[in-house]
């Protein structure tokens, strides 16, 4: 079987439950081939022998990915709906129940994407841009995240700070409460506790931090407003993207209901979870949409 890096495969152990990509093929110390694998929609990251590998086809691929689209649209739908109830409270509100014709315009927060995977955020941002969000993305791996989230925080000054890539709980190190036995929470909470100490404030910094397994329990103690995953099940690659949409278009004099946050997301209670938090959008009046001769003139 020739597998070389960036092919798909599934693992026999799993039942070929989720695709992966390839990222290195490595012999450990017992000279047994491994395998790095990335998930294909679900942020995990985990280690496979290579005799437990299976090539997915190209047919095979297609047909998956397919359905994996399929909910993602179905999702995508729900959140788009939940978006035109928000902009017509918000426009009833500005509006004083429609009882005047003011024009006004709206300012939702600006969002720092920080995402372990390059392929994961290219994915992330073309959603946000499809809803509307702005942000800025960077590829970090999830060891510099620490290191780099200061000097990011400075030049972006973000309204909400997204820390992502992979992670993954290994039996093998450690209980299910020992952080040592995950591959990057550690990671992830010391870039939380690096942000908070810029901004401590939950409502003037939100925070979505985390990957499939992650800590959730220490993300939060951190100072996430946001975190996976409560019951170490595997989050899809684009959750993070709905919670903060879901933040950004809610009006920054309102708070969030948790649950009305995550029972639209791909992934549920079990991989997401989180405070209450405001939002942070902002309205604001006139908008000017042309200018007189009179204007441009003296302009």
């Amino acid at each position: 079987m020739k597998i070389k890096i960036g092919d798909i495969v599934t693992r026999n152990s799993y039942n070929h439950d989720l695709l992966f990509r390839v990222m290195d093929i490595y012999e450990n110390e017992f000279k047994q081939r491994v395998v790095l694998l990335y998930g294909e929609d679900v942020r995990l990251m985990a280690d496979a022998l290579f005799h437990d590998l299976k090539l997915v086809d190209d047919k095979e691929k297609m047909s998956r990915k397919q359905k994996a689209q399929s909910k993602v649209n179905r999702s995508l739908q729900l959140l788009q709906q939940d978006y035109e109830l928000i902009r017509e409270k918000n426009e009833y509100d500005a509006t004083s129940g429609y009882s005047t014709e003011q024009n006004f315009f709206q300012v939702p927060g600006k969002v720092l994407h920080l995402d372990g995977d390059p392929l994961y955020l290219k994915k992330c941002l073309e959603l946000y841009e499809r809803i509307g969000v702005p942000v800025y993305g960077v590829h970090a791996n999830e060891k510099e995240m620490p290191l780099k989230i200061a000097d990011l925080m400075e030049k972006y000054r973000p309204d909400i700070l997204v820390i992502t890539g992979h992670d993954a709980y290994s039996k093998s190190k450690g209980k299910i409460s020992d952080i040592k036995a995950y591959r990057h929470s550690w990671h992830f909470v010391q870039t939380v506790k690096e942000a908070r100490r810029i901004q401590p404030n939950l409502d003037q910094l939100v925070i979505f931090a985390g990957a499939c397994q992650s800590h959730f329990e220490s993300l939060i103690q951190a100072g996430a407003n946001f975190a996976s995953s409560p019951s170490r099940v595997n989050i899809h690659a684009l959750d993070p993207v709905y919670i903060v949409g879901r933040i950004c278009f809610t009006p920054f004099m309102e708070r969030v209901n948790v649950w009305d946050l995550l029972r639209n997301t791909l992934t549920g209670e079990k991989g997401l979870g989180g405070v209450e938090t405001r939002g942070v959008l902002r309205t604001g009046m006139p908008l000017r949409t042309s200018y007189t001769e009179e204007e441009e003139e003296s302009s």
